[in-house]
């Protein structure tokens, strides 16, 4: 919907709730477009983004699988009496 910017004063109650309720409404002068109205979307919450995280650390924890033991991964570096190979 395109309203010019003087007939958009009388009438802004209403398209800010047609904006709200997801319609496009766009001012004009002379012709020309020059604003948009578009509703604000909500940012998630700090709870919201807390949830999302501990699904994925418990998506991620399902998928683990044990690997070697790092303990003596560097054995191969050194010789017997503990010098560098």
């Amino acid at each position: 919907m395109q309203v010019p910017v003087s007939e958009a004063k009388a009438q802004l109650t209403d398209l800010v709730r047609r904006a709200e309720a997801g319609e496009e409404i766009i001012l004009t002068r002379h012709g020309q477009h020059v604003v948009r109205l578009v509703p604000i979307v909500p940012t998630h919450t700090a709870e919201s983004r807390r949830a999302v995280m501990e699904r994925v650390r418990a998506s991620a924890a399902a998928k683990m699988t044990s690997g070697p033991s790092a303990a003596r991964s560097q054995d191969f570096l050194y010789d017997e009496d503990g010098l560098p190979a």
